[in-house]
């Protein structure tokens, strides 16, 4: 990738380097409550309040544990450096439609009320259940493609703190 690109792997690892341990504590928060966020609800994560009609696939937990992780990451982008104007990457949005994705690939086929209006119980089976891996796929893509944008944009030339002017 050239030098000018939005996104560079290496730019991205050298400002995961320079994080200090608050933007690691509001990953390691984030990607937790990512986690509870889009696991609870969809009782990937087990829990006494919601349940499923369908059980978990394998596939659910790696989705659910990669969401989180990356949700982690570009949420701690928010904090720490200041990023210039001209710097500010588009990264917040993706790294929403990639969370939004990512409930809805893990979620169960059948509880999901829109699909069930739309294409009935059988229909959400046969059709929308495959489907829901290649969600979780380009949630994921998405998810990551948000946090190398953010992270070089953080290593790129953070701005300088103001100093006051003393006479």
């Amino acid at each position: 990738m050239s030098a000018s690109s939005p996104r560079s792997a290496r730019r991205a690892g050298l400002a995961l380097r320079e994080w200090r341990s608050g933007q690691w504590a509001v990953a390691t928060v984030g990607a937790l409550l990512t986690a509870l966020a889009v696991g609870a609800p969809t009782d990937v994560v087990p829990n006494p309040l919601f349940s499923r009609s369908v059980p978990v696939q394998w596939w659910n937990y790696p989705a659910l544990a990669l969401t989180a992780v990356l949700a982690g990451i570009v949420l701690s982008t928010f904090v720490g450096r200041p990023l210039s104007t001209r710097q500010r990457p588009d990264g917040g949005r993706l790294g929403a439609v990639g969370g939004i994705l990512s409930f809805l690939a893990v979620g169960c086929p059948v509880c999901n009320k829109l699909v069930l209006l739309l294409l009935g119980t059988s229909g959400a089976l046969t059709y929308w259940a495959p489907v829901q891996p290649l969600l979780a796929v380009a949630s994921v893509v998405l998810l990551a493609e948000a946090a190398l944008r953010r992270l070089n944009a953080q290593g790129a030339c953070p701005v300088p703190a103001s100093v006051p002017i003393s006479r």
